[in-house]
């Protein structure tokens, strides 16, 4: 009995994710309108160090990272078509092999047992040396199980992933991020490349086609249909500053790159954007959506609205026609008390956009 009703279950989900699909495979994928998580590798930062952060915590600043993600596949199964990761450049390996705040608490978990921030490579951290569990310590880890993915699921709607350069200043245990070079970034795209496949990236040449620049195309909605990209995966690049410009250098519209860039609207690189802040922006991102430019937005940030139980953003967020709305609460949270949970109707995270959807 038990047996029927989990395979009961189990088709419920299947026919409702199918029809999901299926009635978006006429619409552009800048038509459709489609919720996904917020720093998707991320684990929960280890009770020990939890407690030992929040006695030196004065500004009340950690519970704005109390957050935590099930694996990316688990979210992708769920429905979930944006992921957001962080990637830190390594090109000596070993940079980030040691977080510092392990030398002031003693933690129940090891961190890499296995050695794989001692390596080369590109490394998936939130904060380093405090928040730093992580459901990949590779980049290319991540690649690889997200090709897995989609080879199992070869009909899947195109996945957005914005993927944010992480560099900076030293932090207050003195550990400075390798900076990004011109050399990095195209490593960057080689990595996306080898590992995901260049036949599974929906690229700025894709959209740019025969139109003089990529922000001419997107204005004449040169965008493919859902059904024509799927088992696709749409990369965007988290920075509007230094790094994105460095990306963007010497490729005249994004040419020959894997990834968009968060670029200023009318510039020649212009066709996906970041605009956080809906309730404040939702007529200039409803103005910019109808003019042809993929936005992303948060439904939630910093916990905040999660715990308020507060709704207000997210339905700006949809209202606005913002094709990417990111959260942290799929599910609500298991590290405090809050009922807030974020989805579309009847649990779905996909729907018709409901500014350019026709």
């Amino acid at each position: 009995m038990k047996k029927a009703v989990f395979l009961g279950i189990c088709l419920s989900s299947f026919n409702l994710f199918w029809a999901q699909s299926q009635h978006l495979n006429e619409l552009k994928i800048n038509e459709i309108q489609v919720i996904g998580s917020h720093n998707s590798y991320k684990k929960a930062i280890l009770p020990e160090v939890y407690h030992y952060l929040s006695q030196k915590d004065t500004l009340n600043v950690l519970p704005r990272i109390q957050y935590e993600h099930i694996p990316i596949p688990q979210q992708l199964d769920l429905g979930l078509r944006n992921l957001e990761i962080d990637v830190y450049a390594d090109s000596q390996g070993g940079k980030y092999a040691h977080p510092k705040i392990l030398d002031l608490v003693k933690t129940s978990e090891p961190f890499d047992p296995e050695g794989k921030m001692k390596k080369p490579g590109y490394k998936m951290i939130h904060v380093t040396d405090i928040d730093y569990q992580t459901w990949y310590y590779t980049l290319e880890d991540c690649l690889k199980d997200l090709k897995k993915w989609s080879d199992q699921h070869p009909d899947h709607d195109p996945v957005f992933i914005t993927l944010e350069p992480k560099d900076g200043k030293a932090n207050q245990f003195g550990t400075e991020p390798e900076h990004y070079t011109s050399k990095l970034f195209d490593d960057l795209d080689h990595e996306l490349k080898k590992y995901l496949g260049k036949d599974k990236i929906i690229t700025p040449d894709d959209i740019r086609g025969s139109y003089t620049t990529l922000n001419e195309a997107a204005l004449n909605k040169n965008w493919p249909k859902v059904k024509e990209v799927k088992g696709k995966f749409l990369f965007v690049l988290d920075n509007n500053g230094e790094n994105r410009d460095l990306y963007a250098k010497d490729h005249p519209s994004l040419k020959g790159r894997m990834i968009f860039t968060n670029s200023v609207p009318g510039t020649p690189e212009a066709a996906v954007l970041f605009m956080n802040e809906p309730k404040k922006d939702d007529a200039m991102i409803k103005d910019l959506v109808k003019k042809g430019y993929i936005i992303r937005t948060r439904a939630d940030a910093d916990t905040m609205e999660a715990r308020n139980e507060d709704y207000s953003r997210f339905e700006k967020a949809k209202e606005s026609g913002a094709q990417i709305i990111t959260t942290d609460y799929y599910y609500p949270s298991k590290l405090f008390k809050s009922n807030y949970k974020v989805s579309f109707d009847n649990n779905t995270y996909e729907r018709k956009n409901p500014v350019t959807g026709k």
